[in-house]
């Protein structure tokens, strides 16, 4: 899909390194692999390990909001990577005069409170607490956000395998084409548990699940932006007559060729029965490559988000191009294109 004249206006991330954006870019630079964290699982000795995001250093005043109290991590980090995408542009989404359309993608979701509100049930469903039940739902983060701003304008949550913030991307550059919104957040995020964790351990012992979240902030006005959005590729499909690398090879094909001056921010996480993929369809890049989630782990929905906030972080300075590069867990292969936005008086 070609979506040109959709620019980056902000960033926002919350990783296992730390709230915002620079201590994800700081860890980046530091090239070593962020320590590990060891997360109890009921019934069992052995603990999982997982790459979790710390506690902020000042609690943040957005959980004073009377919809945040009993929040789950995932919204938390969700308000957390979008408010400070928005920037300065929450008080104009407050008082009324922008639209502001927020797309938010999840794989697992809300998975702290579900597991919890169906332990309880299970126990004795007499007891079970209906205030639980609103935090388990897949769009509870967009909403709390929504009323956190005091936003009315269209608002999604996409459900699916990383390669959805993609389609939430191009979904909301839509949005701003056809005038539905003034601005528009895609933010990515996951939370940890130990539920999830052990379920990936099914697949592959060598995955480190991590939590966080990541947002970019999409207008149609060039004035002030970072990037520049110029394109997402297709949606390429794994099924039985299109295989992981058939998909992935359709990806590659899709974004432009290498250049010197270009970045690649791919999906990589050694784990070579799922980086396999990856690494054939771009055997051919031999320019400046970063793989975010070698330094913070499988953190799904958010990882596809710090692999965009890397790409728009790359084009301030250092490159003139970025791809992006999501193969899947289960679902597809996409990617997108980033240039360096021309300079304009804002």
């Amino acid at each position: 899909m070609d979506v040109s004249r959709i620019f980056v206006h902000g960033c926002g991330a919350v990783s296992p390194a730390g709230w915002g954006v620079a201590s994800l870019l700081e860890a980046l630079t530091g090239g070593a692999a962020l320590p590990l964290r060891e997360l109890p699982r009921p019934g069992s000795s052995a603990l999982l390990q997982v790459r979790q995001v710390p506690p902020p250093a000042i609690r943040p005043a957005f959980l004073a909001h009377g919809r945040l109290r009993r929040s789950s991590p995932i919204t938390q980090y969700t308000v957390a990577a979008a408010l400070e995408a928005v920037g300065k542009d929450a008080a104009l989404v407050q008082n009324g005069t922008l639209r502001l359309g927020i797309v938010l993608c999840v794989m697992s979701g809300c998975v702290n409170y579900s597991r919890r509100f169906y332990d309880e049930t299970l126990r004795d469903p007499a007891t079970a607490s209906p205030l639980v039940f609103p935090e388990t739902v897949f769009n509870a983060p967009a909403s709390h956000l929504a009323a956190l701003l005091g936003s009315p304008a269209v608002n999604y949550t996409l459900v699916g395998d990383p390669g959805t913030f993609l389609q939430g991307v191009a979904l909301a550059a839509q949005w701003l084409v056809a005038d539905h919104a003034d601005a528009c957040l895609v933010v990515g995020g996951e939370e940890c548990d130990w539920l999830t964790t052990s379920a990936f351990r099914l697949f592959s012992r060598d995955i480190v699940l991590a939590d966080g979240a990541g947002a970019l902030y999409l207008k149609r006005a060039q004035a002030g932006a970072c990037a520049e959005l110029r394109a997402v590729t297709d949606s390429h499909s794994f099924t039985s007559r299109h295989t992981r690398l058939q998909a992935a090879q359709r990806l590659r094909a899709d974004l432009p060729t290498c250049s010197s001056t270009h970045l690649l921010a791919d999906g990589l996480q050694q784990v070579p029965r799922f980086d396999r993929a990856e690494i054939a369809a771009w055997q051919d890049w031999t320019a400046a490559r970063l793989s975010p989630k070698i330094i913070f782990g499988e953190g799904l929905m958010a990882a596809s988000a710090w692999q965009c906030v890397t790409a728009v972080d790359a084009l301030r300075d250092r490159c003139t191009a970025a791809n992006v590069s999501i193969v899947g867990c289960n679902q597809q292969a996409i990617g997108a294109h980033f240039v360096r936005a021309r300079v304009l008086d804002s």
